[in-house]
């Protein structure tokens, strides 16, 4: 029986159901979270832009510190464990919030705190979830699993926003991350009844004996350094971003300031702005097919978010649809390229080595972003938030000129093979280029 005759994914693989159900959750919570503590930070604790800029980044600070030996950590872990310690501890962090609020004890310190320690949790659960999904789903079906999941968490996400503004604004925004509390449980829940289980992870020399975390790190660096693509989308997704981080870190005192908007509003809009990242999930696939995969990076990451020069032009009523349609692009255009760029790159790297390659790009790719939310803030303080504005939505079309730079503007399709690299058992590795 053929897979179409049996329906989608989600319908045939009982695990891969479980893991978007907790993913979806996840990013739900993720949602609120992002809203809610950038809005804890200005309306109940009275901070700067600059101030609520280094919340924002402080959530982002833990990829630079353990990015690298994360990935090896995951590779000598059980990645369902991992993702399950990791949620645990996000969900206890972000009650103490509410907690230090009730008895008058919340701080920017505190908030600081629980930002950078569940940025921690963060990046192993991100790390074992990447690695984790080819263990759950077959080649052939991993770019419906990818368009799904992307699809689906951009979804949770936008009904996150709206919700997170909503509830900010009827109960407070400390109390809206109480909500998280269910969105953990259920996540928590939907990957402890997954019954797909790996393999105890084995030694990776001839010895015996596993190789030292140093080495591993360094392996997962060499791969992506010596391999045009996963080097080139490593760089752009660092420069993405950067950019993206300084525009979104500080778009509530924006919307403050030039959109005159209440809590409630601001969840909305933001929202309305990220539904672009579903319209991005469900056109991927086809866009791809039609045009070709690596003339549709090219699309969705240079030419769609050149509509992101409308942000700055948003003004009161009717001018905060500026705002909207260039969020809208930028969502639609920065989910659409990671279906893409997820499915290329868990057909083009070994399983064996997925977390420590996941790791090392995300280390390149989400380090920068405290580096951009700081900058956005240290602009916004000295020259004000539009000229911040500004300058963060130049760059996020220009992010992309290292792909344009690249083997990738020659072609019409990315590489489509099983694997390009080769690793060796005998040698660190072997590293064959395209």
């Amino acid at each position: 029986m053929s897979r179409d005759a049996r329906g989608g994914l989600l319908r045939r693989n009982r695990d891969f159901r479980l893991l978007f159900t907790g993913e979806v959750a996840g990013r739900f919570g993720g949602a609120l979270t992002n809203l809610s503590l950038p809005l804890i930070a200005v309306g109940a604790l009275h901070a700067t832009a600059f101030e609520a800029a280094v919340v924002v980044a402080a959530k982002w600070v833990p990829w630079l510190l353990i990015g690298l030996p994360a990935g090896a950590w995951v590779d000598r872990m059980r990645r369902r464990t991992v993702m399950l310690v990791s949620t645990a501890v996000s969900l206890l962090l972000y009650l103490t919030v509410p907690a230090a609020a009730a008895f008058g004890l919340l701080t920017i310190g505190q908030l600081l705190a629980v930002a950078a320690a569940a940025g921690a949790a963060e990046v192993f659960f991100q790390t074992a979830y990447t690695a984790y999904l080819p263990t759950l789903v077959a080649e052939p079906d991993r770019a419906e699993g990818n368009a799904a999941l992307h699809g689906s968490a951009s979804a949770a996400q936008i009904v996150g926003l709206g919700a997170g503004g909503a509830v900010a604004q009827a109960f407070g925004p400390v109390n809206s991350l109480l909500v998280n509390t269910a969105t953990f449980l259920l996540s928590l829940c939907s990957t402890v009844a997954i019954r797909t289980r790996e393999p105890a992870p084995r030694p990776r020399d001839g010895r015996g004996d596993s190789p030292s975390l140093r080495r591993e790190v360094a392996e997962g660096l060499r791969l992506i350094t010596h391999d045009v693509w996963l080097r080139t989308f490593a760089v752009n997704g660092a420069l993405a971003n950067l950019a993206l981080m300084a525009y979104q870190s500080i778009q509530v005192v924006f919307l403050v300031e030039r959109g005159h908007l209440s809590d409630g509003a601001i969840g909305a809009v933001v929202g309305a702005a990220g539904a672009g990242g579903v319209l991005g999930a469900a056109l991927a696939r086809r866009v791809g097919a039609a045009i070709g995969t690596a003339r549709a990076m090219l699309l969705f990451q240079f030419w769609v978010p050149m509509l992101a020069l409308l942000i700055p032009l948003t003004t009161p009523g009717a001018g905060v649809v500026c705002y909207v349609i260039g969020g809208f692009a930028v969502s639609a255009g920065v989910v659409a390229g990671n279906v893409i760029r997820a499915t290329f790159q868990q057909r083009h790297v070994p399983a064996r080595v997925l977390g420590r390659i996941s790791a090392s790009s995300s280390f390149l790719n989400y380090g920068t972003i405290p580096l951009g939310a700081l900058a956005s803030g240290a602009t916004a303080s000295a020259l004000g938030v539009l000229p911040a504005m500004w300058l963060a939505t130049a760059a996020v079309p220009l992010a992309a000129v290292v792909l344009w730079l690249s083997p990738l503007r020659r072609l019409r399709d990315l590489p489509d093979t099983s694997s390009l690299l080769t690793v060796s058992t005998a040698s660190p590795t072997t590293v064959g280029s395209p």
